[in-house]
């Protein structure tokens, strides 16, 4: 069989071409300082093997309100939806994928050779999924339905009535929901929510990476039924064979501060949200959905493609957002309010003058 895809266009593009003085492209919070971990060399060791490391399972577990049989570790959400779909479909398998989607979770569904068809979250519809549209295209031979909560690029959350809806269209036919909840914990709740307590159909992927500024560290995990769990760990000796331990180590530690990092987190992001709702509040020439939650908005340019715009504002005004094209949707692009408020704010002012500038011409 030949692979349709060998690589993921959007993260080249965010290797290469996103980083600009002023950087509206990025989602997750900004790295923490290791000086801000409380950590010391006494906590680390640099080898161990195993199927993961127990203490590191258990505060999953314990935090998301798991068995810790249900929990396999990963190198981060990117490479835990990899793991998870690799052992979830087989080639030629129909699976049905959100659009608009990230990607890189389409890139490696295409890779591994599923089927994909496309079911619409519409900006009409507030990027919500219709329960009742999908269930139209659902068939006998559908094994997987993808989707991301909260919305990768929108920030859209769905709540748990239409996950549930989800759930039985699922069942209905054998398939499973595979849901990537990376931006979940930007909710920042004490007991952070899950789909995979909806179902056994469900199979969950998040990690560390985008509410914490944690990404370094590459803590990431998958929640499946024990079983299939076991499958994944068995498939990952092929991929990844051993963990890195000290990172390991470092992240049972980072979980054991999350709440103070989260707080720290939660106002940055509060800050930020209300700096982007008062800049779009003056932007006659937008049209976005605003979630609540999150590190993104997803705004649309009332005419033409976003192209021009993300152009203009990296090559004139150093300010790089994400382009829409990346998501299917050339005419929206992705602004991320995970940085520095100060230079969100910088950036916001040089995104008003490349629209002011396209106007004028």
């Amino acid at each position: 069989m030949t692979r349709q895809v060998m690589s993921s266009s959007y993260m080249n593009w965010a290797k290469t071409h996103s980083a600009a003085k002023f950087n509206l492209a990025t989602s997750g919070l900004g790295n923490l300082k290791l000086s801000e971990l409380r950590v010391s060399l006494d906590d680390l060791e640099i080898t161990d093997g195993g199927y993961g490391y127990q203490p590191l399972i258990q505060s999953i577990a314990t935090r998301y309100r798991v068995d810790p049989e249900v929990v396999v570790t990963a190198a981060g959400t990117s490479f835990a939806n990899h793991l998870a779909m690799a052992a979830l479909i087989e080639p030629g398998d129909e699976i049905l994928f959100e659009h608009p989607a990230y990607e890189p979770m389409l890139a490696a569904a295409l890779y591994l050779g599923a089927n994909v068809k496309r079911f619409a979250r519409r900006f009409e519809h507030g990027f919500r999924v219709v329960p009742e549209e999908l269930g139209s295209l659902v068939s006998p031979k559908t094994r997987l339905i993808v989707i991301t909560n909260m919305h990768n690029p929108s920030g859209v959350l769905i709540d748990d009535t239409e996950l549930k809806q989800i759930g039985e269209i699922a069942r209905g036919v054998g398939a499973r929901v595979f849901v990537d909840e990376v931006y979940i914990e930007t909710l920042f709740e004490d007991s952070p929510r899950t789909a995979f307590h909806l179902g056994n159909e469900f199979v969950v992927t998040s990690s560390l990476t985008k509410a914490f500024g944690l990404s370094g560290l590459r803590c990431g995990w998958i929640f499946a039924e024990p079983e299939l769990a076991q499958r994944m760990r068995l498939l990952n000796d092929l991929f990844a064979s051993t963990p890195v331990h000290s990172g390991e180590r470092l992240s049972v530690v980072a979980m054991q501060q999350l709440s103070e990092i989260g707080a720290r987190a939660k106002e940055l992001l509060d800050r930020n949200r209300s700096l982007l709702n008062e800049f779009l509040d003056t932007r006659e020439e937008l049209e976005v959905i605003r979630p609540e939650f999150g590190t993104v908005m997803f705004p649309r340019v009332r005419s033409g493609s976003a192209d021009e715009l993300c152009q203009l504002l990296r090559e004139k005004y150093e300010t790089s957002v994400v382009p829409g094209r990346f998501f299917e949707m050339p005419a929206h692009f992705r602004v991320g309010i995970a940085g520095d408020s100060d230079v969100l704010e910088a950036g916001l002012e040089r995104l008003g003058k490349a629209l002011d500038e396209i106007s004028r011409g």
